[in-house]
């Protein structure tokens, strides 16, 4: 069977209707708008087509239709019509940038209250930090009878520090033999060279203070794979209970206890082949606690070598136009923001007067 344009147009209305109502559409709502010249009857062949064809589902015998996952793919594929912000949507979100972004240190947590509040929707953000980060040196600080401070100098600058007690035999000599040799060897690698060998081998050329070297090591480790986690957050959860679709509050819990840490900062790898916004529908989830839920992401720069994503998570029937629009103006005026110098004054696109839309070509509360 034939997708025919007035099958896509028949569709593309169903699922307008359905996000805006959230019931179910019946063929009278269709032939009622103003771009529709045909018949209840067309409508009604052509709803049952698109039902047979798996693009439509009837919950119902003697109720309208609704999109199916496959509609909903078809209609973000191809069919949805580009949402155009207005002045004051604009305006809004410039405002809500500039005045809530000025701590770089609560970024994550910021835009994803900002995203949740102009989508009505939970929304997520990650950064992705840089890889290949690495030690750049190490020093050990006498502090104090029996203790030392061992200092990390990582490849990007960052410095942590840990308080060592030390063995009863090792002297000051030792401690200078060992710095030579942690510096020697477990500097300017990466996280996954620090093996069992190389702690052998580390220990060997220790001397004395050799006792020593399993505790560097693992301290050594276990910040490198602290640089190199994403920074996730969460915001608006609540939200989702405003949906008629997760008015089940266990239905809703099942959704809310996947967005953990371990999901969202799974997410760029999801998005790492793709550029500009993914959109995951229903069953294309990962998590099975999301297949009836659908998933809109799009990535932005943050500037040395590191990446954030901002989403939604929100019901299949979300306004993906709009959802879409939004995270894309988001997306590029942090982009834009973080390619400035010490991330000034951001000034986000704008334009015309109180009556002009603005375009959306780029883009919370808990």
């Amino acid at each position: 069977m034939e997708l025919t344009d007035r099958k896509k147009k028949v569709l593309r209305s169903v699922v307008d209707l359905y996000i805006r109502t959230a019931e179910p559409v019946g063929s009278k709502a269709i032939t009622a708008l103003p771009d529709m010249n045909y018949s209840s009857a067309t409508i009604r062949n052509e709803m049952a087509d698109l039902t047979a064809m798996g693009y439509l589902e009837q919950p119902h015998t003697s109720a309208g239709r609704i999109p199916s996952t496959a509609g909903y793919r078809l209609y973000v594929d191809e069919l949805m019509m580009d949402y155009r912000l207005s002045m004051d949507e604009t305006r809004s979100m410039n405002l809500s940038v500039e005045e809530k972004m000025q701590k770089i240190d609560k970024l994550m947590d910021q835009v994803a209250k900002m995203v949740s509040k102009a989508t009505d929707l939970p929304a997520i953000t990650v950064a992705s930090h840089p890889g290949g980060c690495t030690i750049k040196r190490f020093d050990l600080i006498l502090a104090g009878e029996g203790s030392i401070i061992l200092v990390v100098m990582l490849s990007n600058e960052d410095v942590t520090n840990k308080l060592i007690k030390l063995p009863v035999d090792v002297s000051q000599d030792d401690l200078k033999l060992l710095s030579a040799v942690v510096n020697a060897t477990m500097t300017e690698i990466p996280v996954d060279k620090f093996t069992p060998d190389l702690l052998q081998r580390v220990m060997r050329s220790a001397g004395n203070a050799s006792s020593l070297v399993p505790i560097i090591t693992e301290f050594a480790t276990a910040t490198l794979r602290q640089e190199q986690q994403a920074d996730v957050s969460v915001a608006g959860h609540m939200r989702l209970l405003g949906q008629p679709e997760y008015r089940d509050v266990e239905k809703a819990q099942k959704v809310l206890s996947t967005l953990d840490e371990d999901m969202i900062s799974n997410l760029p790898a999801v998005m790492s082949n793709d550029n500009g916004t993914k959109v995951l529908v229903g069953p294309e989830n990962v998590a099975q606690e999301l297949k009836d839920t659908s998933v809109v992401m799009t990535k932005f720069d943050i500037g040395e070598g590191m990446q954030g994503v901002i989403g939604v998570v929100g019901p299949t029937r979300m306004d993906y136009a709009k959802v879409t629009a939004r995270l894309s103006y988001f997306a590029e005026s942090l982009s834009n923001m973080f390619a400035k110098p010490e991330h000034s004054n951001l000034k986000l696109p704008s334009g015309g007067d109180e009556n002009t839309d603005v375009s959306e070509e780029s883009h919370k509360e808990a």
